[in-house]
């Protein structure tokens, strides 16, 4: 479950516990790169040394993430893409791999959060929801599996990470369709794990529980925007860039090491 908020985190501060740059060398590929934690994570890569092409479909962001990496002395490719869009995906794969070199770090964050009453019948949102957060997971893999095994096979580092969410083990009323997607994406990355493993490309989840994204923006349910916003106020909600530095952990740690569930919450967060 993700959340937004305005208010100063008062007592959090986001250490970065990575220092210099263990992903010099590497090619990430980042979804979902113009706000939260996409953002946030694309930008980490880059400080620790990765070469970041950067996905999303809203390009005007994308090109203001892209100026502030080249101003840190990084690289980043902005590649307007709508996940959504198979052909899409495989034409901006092409594009990273002909601008940037073969990708070897795969972050598959892009989704949406859009919750409602199931006898609402949001049809539209359902949709909207099962293509980006469930097939554009998909068309990521399409898109991106074979070059990380291909990375594997030169032995280089080669990692796949998903974005699922706590949402996806715990019952919330109003988030029937999104956690269903969450779900999807969690056991996926366990099944990909078994083939992809074997040829030592690591996969790995992250399951966010309430962080300070734009995620809820889309909400237009009243009542799921007042428990977020009553939860919100209760307690310090994590930030982004919590997010970025547990992924950017997962990618700099020791080839033989895969770090495949991690579940970061607010320590006051309880549902």
């Amino acid at each position: 479950m993700n959340t937004t908020h305005d208010t100063m985190h008062k007592n959090t501060t986001t250490a970065q516990l990575l220092t210099g740059t263990p992903l010099a060398g590497r090619v990430a590929v980042v979804t979902g790169a113009s706000s939260g934690i996409g953002e946030a994570t694309a930008f980490r890569f880059a400080q620790l040394g990765a070469s970041v092409a950067l996905l999303a479909r809203r390009g005007d962001r994308l090109d203001d993430l892209e100026d502030r990496i080249r101003d840190i002395g990084g690289t980043a490719l902005a590649v307007p893409t709508d996940v959504a869009d198979r052909s899409a995906v495989l034409a901006a794969a092409e594009r990273v791999e002909r601008e940037l070199g073969q990708v070897d770090l795969v972050f598959a964050n892009a989704g949406v959060q859009l919750i409602a009453g199931i006898t609402d019948l949001a049809v539209d949102d359902w949709d909207t929801q099962l293509s980006t957060n469930v097939g554009g997971v998909m068309n990521t893999v399409q898109a991106f599996v074979r070059p990380l095994v291909a990375a594997a096979e030169a032995g280089r580092p080669a990692d796949l990470v998903t974005t699922s969410s706590i949402a996806a083990v715990r019952i919330l009323e109003g988030f029937q369709v999104y956690s269903a997607t969450k779900a999807y994406v969690a056991q996926l990355s366990r099944l990909l794990r078994t083939e992809l493993g074997r040829k030592k490309v690591r996969v790995a989840t992250i399951e966010p529980g309430m962080v300070d994204t734009e995620l809820p923006d889309h909400v237009t349910d009243p009542a799921a925007t007042r428990l977020m916003a009553d939860l919100i106020a209760q307690i310090d909600v994590l930030r982004s860039a919590d997010v970025a530095e547990t992924v950017a952990f997962l990618a700099a740690v020791p080839r033989h090491v895969n770090l495949t569930e991690i579940t970061i919450l607010p320590t006051e967060q309880i549902i």
